[in-house]
């Protein structure tokens, strides 16, 4: 009996212990990764446009002793040909919603933060989508201690074609790089907890027999390979810098390491029967 009642306090506080650790653990809001780009787009402007009017007038007139005729006729024509080409330029700015799916997931299987659902970008995509302070003061991100802000430093297609060394087969690849340089944001002090950049890449290759041959790639498994290996790498960089362990379900002591989520019980004394 003594040692059901230890066994039921033992479970009574592992259970507080967890209950307590996850009441504490920080509760972190994931933006889509927002982007800037300088786009160029050849534009050719062709117009041309034609008028033309006819005026006539006559008049005659006639009395007992006299015969007169008159008579007026005026012409107009005008016509305009306009033609421009060359390259128009832009900024094109906004959000990339596929890329932090697989990020979410792997902070909610990684047990050691909340994921809070963050509110999407609203509005004109201006230079006020990287404004991230003024995005959480917008109240953007209710009941999160942490906003990871990402943006796009680089993002790539490639498609490449080799000749193998024996026979005439050919390798055909599609392939995807990507860089993005995340921050976590403290929303109520606004202090820059972590920083840093992370790389995922996709790659879909395909063999083909001859020269000529038409490939379709898997462009949707070049992106979720992507965004995988991105998640990975964000991940790992945000729990070593926000000083929790990878993958650990575990609190922090005040030195920031992790310790288990139960204190160690102590032992219980073992009786021997003769």
């Amino acid at each position: 009996m003594l040692n059901a009642k230890k066994i039921l306090a033992a479970l009574f506080c592992a259970a507080s212990g967890l209950s307590a650790y996850a009441a504490d653990m920080p509760k972190i809001a994931v933006t889509d990764l927002t982007y800037e780009e300088k786009v160029s787009e050849y534009f050719r402007v062709v117009s041309a446009s034609s008028k033309s009017s006819v005026n006539a007038r006559s008049s005659e007139r006639e009395t007992d002793h006299s015969y007169s005729a008159r008579g007026s006729y005026n012409a107009k024509s005008e016509s305009n040909y306009y033609e421009a080409e060359g390259f128009y330029t832009y900024i094109d700015r906004g959000e990339l919603k596929t890329y932090t799916a697989d990020l979410k997931g792997a902070l909610i299987k990684g047990g050691a933060v909340h994921l809070i659902q963050a509110r999407p970008y609203v509005g004109k995509p201006m230079e006020k989508i990287f404004d991230i302070i003024g995005r959480i003061k917008q109240g953007m991100y209710p009941g999160a201690d942490y906003v990871l802000f990402g943006t796009v430093s680089n993002i790539q297609f490639r498609q490449e074609s080799n000749q193998l060394q024996y026979g005439n087969s050919i390798t055909a690849s599609l392939s995807l790089d990507l860089v993005a340089d995340f921050s976590l944001i403290n929303t109520k002090t606004y202090e820059v907890k972590a920083a840093f950049s992370a790389s995922g890449s996709g790659v879909d290759t395909k063999i083909l027999s001859r020269a000529g041959d038409r490939v379709a790639f898997n462009r949707g498994k070049v992106m979720q390979e992507t965004s995988r290996s991105l998640a990975d790498a964000a991940y790992g960089e945000l729990m070593v810098q926000f000083g929790m362990p990878r993958g650990a379900n575990r609190p922090m002591n005040s030195n920031g390491m992790g310790q288990p989520a139960v204190p160690a019980q102590a032992p219980e004394p073992v009786t021997v029967y003769k």
